[in-house]
């Protein structure tokens, strides 16, 4: 399954080893075919960059002297290259400032821009700078911004820092954003020891914000952001992640040629996974923009034929942080180019942004034919192209019944197909649920002998019998012969041309008919659609009855659903008024306004998120929970033994208590073993139990009392990697252990796949059972996670499941739920499915979405806003049910002093207008879940 793989990469931030860090500005070495990464290009390239926008900064250049600019209780003078003092290097450019006799560390250059900024808009700094003098090694030379007040202390805003060696340049970047307009701001260069010389030249300062207007055609997307995207200049402007980069024009006697172009490059002697060829975009980037990356990419070397290649963002925030964000993959071989494409956005300022490819095992050569970074193009939605004029519910398969043998069906595969008669007569219970009273069945089944391949079954083409976004519902009763060996999974697939769609599945252990149910969409035209049943090993006979494909109608079932949710979700209010005058209030103009419906929907939020201030604005409106992707997993708090970060987490967690958002802990413990971080897996059983158990500790008594629910152990149903090494009853200490330390948490399961019949590991048997084994232990389970990384969602089919669960008398939460539809239209309507069914069902306690912002999500096309803050389709439908489900009520008192209504739970206040004395009482009060009518007394 590789859902586990995309939760980690989608939300990619990796904590490097200090070696890693240390390595970032690993220089490139060349050799005779090499071309070097040149001071002289970044020169150029930045003086077209300062060209792009009018440079904020007078006399940049120095070209007129120290005009404009003013040393800082310290001395100052231009130099030129021809002069160029002591053992530095020559500097590309005419002129530089030199800053001498500096006594303090603070003491440098500066420059009064107070006006020529503004409030609320983000301004990039660039310059190059160097030191000269007595140095032992390396200098930090800073950009900082002196803010004064004239009724206030003078404050100081830092933009960025970098680290310079007493023999070369190096470029300082960073942002900055005023939050209101002091009375003078001054923007200054300072921090090397006193007595070091500070150089400086070329300073720009520009406001990418503006550039939003479209007006310039660098950032609205017409220019590349990547420089040389195909090396038609060498690798000027590229360099090595740790490893050296090199030119080619062939490889391999002449058996590796480029893609496209003259020309590619590669990158070699890499020792670690993280290691590959890299551009920094720093002032080509902007904050809250999306762009798009594409790169053709190969590998060679080390007797690998195949690896994965990652495209990544090396980010430094504002205020130092780091973060690694994952853009792109691509499976690559060393056959053939392949391309990598991917979209990125930056949520908060920063000072400086690396893109670069890694992935390959060290010793294997990253070869890349080109990598362009542009704006993303804004491209306008899919139309809705469904059509409401269908037969809901009629069968698309020929010949269900079987009355005319086995015609229109065919063996795929060197099978036998043939009939037989004593299969069930109705219509199985999740069919049944969805088309009412049904014809019964005939009775008569296919027979599948002489299978010699696990894929061998009945067939039918159904290629002109598909509508494209149109979901189709699958149905029937299989049976599998009296000679299997244990457990057999018989799976209804979808061959669509070379692709294939899971129809459904279930795990059969007996000699009985089971019930396999699930359902497909196609969205693209195919050439042809092919429908089968699979599954027995070699040899085992397979029986099929009854099968039918059917459009489902949704629309009939959200009519079903609206009179369940009244039903459940409401209750009905009285409200009793009163006056101290004894004066009747019968006529009195009464309003009820629900401010908050009590039902939680929450979404998945990530600590980049919140430097986002669009993203925060929708987040707090328009969700009361809150559930953080990875900052509270193990791989992130503790990615290396002994080193525990909880900064991420304390971060989101902060916010949400700022703004009064509950929290779920997810997760203490992951048991899939891919998701389990290396030194882990590689402890032995004494030093895994100690971990754990500290891990246990370390986050529980940590955050005792801040997070309302724990999924324990995620996805046990399809993991076993605890259990495995520690033991049958690891998993249930660690539920009794979690509870120990913190009693107010409620402790869930979490799995996927339980809902939607398509996983037979995941059933909703096989979790009830699971479930009831952990109780039996003395695991104090208190609640049941569906995650709900769903497709094609058929309500019935997500009904049946929640039904089954619910005997189990625990609270149903869905924690992470997505749909995804390249259609927006049709992924509205998926969506609403899910909600509506969870809303009405009286065992579900609660919603959490896997996030609703474009590229930040598990899954493609799953988003409800897109990534510049556009809400789509289905971000308007989520916003219509909520909508929905808010009761407001108007009219009057009656004679008995009352006013009656039916509501939603949640916060209300009603508004009495007292005519008589011109005035206005609103009145705060609380509908809660009951069953006898809520009578509420109102003193006015």
């Amino acid at each position: 399954m590789k859902k586990a793989f995309k939760k980690i990469f989608k939300t990619h931030s990796r904590k490097h080893s200090e070696e890693a860090k240390e390595a970032m500005a690993y220089p490139s070495t060349s050799n005779a075919n090499d071309v070097s990464h040149s001071e002289e290009f970044k020169e150029g390239s930045k003086k077209s960059r300062d060209n792009l926008a009018a440079n904020l900064i007078l006399n940049h250049d120095f070209s007129n002297g120290l005009d404009s600019w003013h040393p800082n209780c310290c001395e100052g003078y231009v130099a030129s290259n021809s002069g160029y003092p002591q053992n530095i290097s020559a500097s590309p450019g005419n002129y530089y400032a030199v800053i001498t006799n500096r006594k303090e560390c603070w003491q440098g250059l500066e420059q009064d821009i107070t006006t020529r900024v503004s409030p609320g808009l983000t301004y990039t700094v660039s310059a190059t700078v160097s030191v000269s003098g007595p140095l032992q090694d390396i200098a930090d030379v800073s950009a900082t911004l002196r803010l004064e007040y004239r009724n206030a202390a003078t404050s100081y805003l830092f933009i960025a820092r970098t680290s310079v060696s007493k023999d070369g340049w190096e470029k300082l970047e960073g942002t900055f954003l005023l939050s209101d307009m002091p009375d003078q701001v001054v923007l200054y260069f300072e921090g090397p020891s006193p007595g070091v010389d500070l150089l400086i030249k070329s300073v720009s300062v520009f406001s990418p914000s503006e550039f939003r207007t479209g007006s310039i055609e660098y950032v609205s997307g017409g220019k590349e952001i990547t420089l040389n995207p195909e090396f038609d200049d060498g690798i000027q402007c590229w360099s090595g992640r740790g490893c050296k980069i090199v030119l080619h024009n062939s490889m391999v006697d002449g058996k590796i040629l480029p893609a496209s172009g003259k020309c590619f490059a590669s990158a070699r002697e890499r020792t670690a996974t993280w290691h590959g060829i890299e551009q920094d975009i720093t002032a080509r980037v902007c904050r809250k923009l999306a762009y798009e990356v594409s790169a053709t990419v190969r590998i060679f070397g080390n007797n690998v034929s195949n690896a994965d290649v990652r495209a990544t963002l090396f980010v430094q925030t504002s205020d130092r942080r780091e973060e690694y964000i994952g853009i792109a993959n691509a499976q690559a071989t060393d056959k053939d180019w392949v391309q990598l494409r991917g979209k990125f956005l930056l949520n908060g300022f920063f000072s400086k942004v690396v893109i670069y490819l890694e992935g390959p095992p060290p010793g294997t050569d990253i070869l890349l034919n080109n990598f362009v970074v542009q704006r993303a193009e804004r491209r306008p939605p899919l139309l809705a192209k469904v059509s409401e004029r269908v037969d809901y519910g009629a069968n698309i398969m020929t010949n269900s019944n079987l009355g005319n043998g086995t015609n229109g069906w065919f063996p795929l595969g060197n099978c036998t197909l043939s009939t037989g008669i004593g299969s069930p007569n109705t219509f199985p219970p999740m069919a049944r649920a969805t088309l009412g009273p049904c014809e019964p069945l005939s009775g008569r089944f296919i027979i599948v002998s002489n299978r010699t391949q696990t894929w061998m079954g009945p067939a039918q083409i159904i290629t002109d019998k598909i509508e494209l976004y149109r979901t189709y519902q699958v149905s029937a009763w299989v049976r599998i012969g009296s000679n299997a060996a244990g457990p057999q999974n018989v799976n209804v697939a979808v061959g669509v041309d070379s692709q294939w769609v899971n129809g459904g599945q279930v795990e059969i252990n007996d000699q009985r008919w089971h019930e396999v149910c699930g359902s497909f969409r196609i969205e693209t035209k195919p050439t042809k659609v092919m429908v089968y049943v699979q599954g027995p090993v070699a040899g085992v006979d397979l029986m099929v009855a009854g099968m039918h494909i059917f459009p489902v109608n949704r629309h009939a079932r959200f009519r079903h659903l609206k009179d369940q949710t009244d039903k459940i979700r409401k209750h009905d209010v009285v409200l009793k008024f009163s006056r101290s005058d004894s004066v009747s209030t019968q006529g009195i103009p009464v309003k009820v306004r629900q401010v908050h419906n009590s039902f939680p929907f929450g979404s998945c939020v990530s600590r980049s998120n919140i430097d986002n201030e669009d993203f925060v604005d929708f987040f707090k409106q328009h969700f009361n929970w809150a559930v953080f992707g990875n900052e509270l997993k193990w791989y992130w708090t503790e990615s290396e033994q002994g080193k525990i970060n909880y900064k991420d987490a304390d971060d989101l967690l902060n916010f949400c208590a700022s703004h009064n958002i509950e929290t779920r802990g997810h997760c203490i413990f992951w048991e899939v073993e891919d998701t389990v971080q290396p030194w882990i897996r590689a402890l032995n059983e004494n030093n895994l139990m100690a971990a754990v158990q500290n891990r246990l500790t370390s986050l529980l008594t940590r955050y005792k009392g801040k997070f309302r629910h724990y999924d324990v152990n995620n996805e046990m149903l399809h993991g076993s990697f605890f259990e495995d090494r520690l033991g049958k009853d690891i998993r249930t200490n660690m539920f009794k252990k979690a509870n120990q330390l913190d009693p107010s948490a409620m402790l869930f399961v979490n799995d996927y796949h339980v809902e939607d019949g398509c996983d037979s590991k995941s059933s909703p048997e096989k979790y009830i059972q699971q479930i009831l084994d952990l109780q039996e232990q003395g695991a104090p389970v208190g609640g049941i996670g569906i995650q709900g990384h769903i497709d094609y969602p058929v309500g019935s089919i997500v009904c049946s499941a929640l039904d089954k669960l619910a005997i189990l008398g625990l609270p149903i939460w869905f924690t992470e739920l997505d749909v995804s539809s390249s259609n927006e239209h049709v992924r509205a309507d998926d969506l609403e499915v899910m909600l509506r069914e969870a809303f009405a069902h009286p065992a579900v306690d609660g919603v959490m979405l896997w996030g609703f912002w474009e590229l930040f999500m598990c899954r493609d096309h799953s988003h409800l806003v897109n990534a510049e803050g556009e809400i789509n389709e289905a971000g308007k439908r989520y916003l219509a049910l909520k909508q929905e489900w808010m009761s407001n009520a108007q009219g009057h008192i009656d004679e008995q002093g009352q006013f009656g209504f039916r509501g939603f739970y949640g916060t209300y206040e009603v508004e009495v207008d007292i005519s008589h004395s011109k005035k206005k009482i609103i009145k705060p009060f609380v509908v809660e879940k009951g069953e006898s009518p809520l009578v509420l007394s109102i003193d006015l």
